[in-house]
């Protein structure tokens, strides 16, 4: 009962509030495209890379929009800032079913791209850091705990809601989550608190040194960057195409949803991992590991085939991969240069990884449609490799 108190008030209110808008987010802002671009497309008429571009600005806009959205937080805390982005993303998401004009369309994920700005990971991550300062790697992992399942809810209800309604319907639900759930709980229920300061030390008591962190610019800046954004690239190309890539490679639709759901509970239990190991590997190290299963996941698709076990086994060693590098990109930056403006610098970093995500969509599907599956699996391989060696190439402040 007490553990439930303390959750439920003072600073850790925030890991409980972002656990849940975490999932309802991801689950309505990311991962639907995957399945509704198809429907989109044949409803209107478009090529489905029209339908495409949508997404691909959405995710540029969000690149743009970063810096500001989490400098804003770093400043006034995430109250506002979230709450205000879920409305405009809900506003998005009205007008997609509605858009009867392309313009309009494009519209519609413009705004949805400035609620990923405002109510996603970065966003998140420092709502966290300004309320637990230092001390956020433990916050930061413990949200990602229940981010990593929005594609085990989101595919399969996505999924559900076509069958029984239609996309359009979909949308308007995903609003509705928005306005009701996610803009309340940003607005009502994350605690103000500015950074938490920890008690003074007892009397006698050893003072600990203090962390050693570098200025955010230059060459390890610029690796840091360029190895989140060639992940980013990988896991919007990989998050928009796999399915379908699935099923043509033989599989039914049900059962790549199915594979594609097992996604969320693999990224689940690395995090669980790193957070009952107490965060001990430094989140460097957690970058290249992840990277690495990474590549050997992709590597194994590409050499062994589509056949049902080993999509399902590919999806097991991605999620794993996928769950911690995720905890690395909140809790990187932070180990190698600090609490103090760590909005600022989060968005930043950002940018360049917001870009290639919305270039990721076009980018496997002109390949796909110039060469094959197998050569868009063959770029995923390539950028998972960039990105492993710009985290091996950097280094920790010494």
């Amino acid at each position: 009962m007490a553990g439930l108190q303390v959750l439920s008030s003072g600073p850790s209110r925030a890991v409980v509030v972002l656990s849940v808008t975490q999932v309802l987010g991801w689950g309505v802002l990311f991962y639907p495209p995957a399945l509704t671009m198809t429907h989109i497309a044949a409803d209107h008429g478009w090529s489905l890379a029209q339908a495409l571009a949508g997404l691909s600005i959405a995710l540029g806009v969000s690149g743009v929009c970063a810096p500001l959205a989490c400098g804003l937080i770093d400043r006034h805390g995430g109250n506002l800032v979230m709450a205000f982005g879920a409305l405009i993303g809900a506003l998005g998401l009205l007008i997609l079913p509605l858009a009867d004009q392309y313009w309009l369309y494009i519209l519609g994920w413009m705004l949805l791209g400035v609620a990923m700005a405002s109510i996603l990971y970065d966003p998140a991550f420092t709502t966290l850091t300004r309320i637990f300062g230092i001390a956020s790697r433990r916050p930061i992992t413990l949200v990602t705990f229940a981010g990593g399942l929005a594609s085990t809810v989101a595919w399969p209800v996505t999924h559900l809601l076509i069958e029984h309604g239609g996309w359009r319907s979909a949308y308007f639900v995903f609003a509705g989550v928005l306005v009701f759930i996610v803009a309340p709980l940003h607005a009502f229920a994350l605690p103000r608190h500015a950074v938490h300061v920890p008690a003074p030390p007892v009397a006698g008591a050893p003072i600990p040194a203090p962390a050693k962190i570098i200025p955010p610019n230059g060459l390890p800046f610029i690796l840091m960057a360029t190895g989140f954004a060639a992940h980013a690239f990988v896991l919007s190309g990989t998050s928009t195409h796999l399915l379908a890539i699935l099923q043509r490679g033989g599989l039914d639709a049900g059962t790549a949803v199915l594979i594609g759901a097992l996604f969320g509970p693999a990224q689940v239990l690395t995090r669980f991992a790193d957070f009952m190991t107490g965060g001990r590997l430094h989140p460097l190290w957690v970058a290249r590991v992840s990277m690495a299963l990474m590549a050997c996941a992709f590597i194994l698709l590409a050499a062994a085939g589509f056949s049902t076990g080993i999509a399902a086994l590919f999806a097991l060693m991605y999620g794993a991969a996928n769950g911690v590098v995720t905890i690395a990109r909140g809790a990187l930056p932070l180990a190698m240069f600090g609490a103090v403006g760590y909005g600022r610098v989060v968005g930043r970093i950002s940018r360049p990884a917001q870009i290639l995500q919305a270039l990721a969509p076009f980018a496997l599907a002109y390949v796909i449609d110039r060469w094959s599956d197998q050569g868009a699996l063959e770029v995923s391989i390539a950028g998972i490799l960039l990105a492993l060696a710009c985290f091996a190439v950097l280094r920790r402040p010494t």
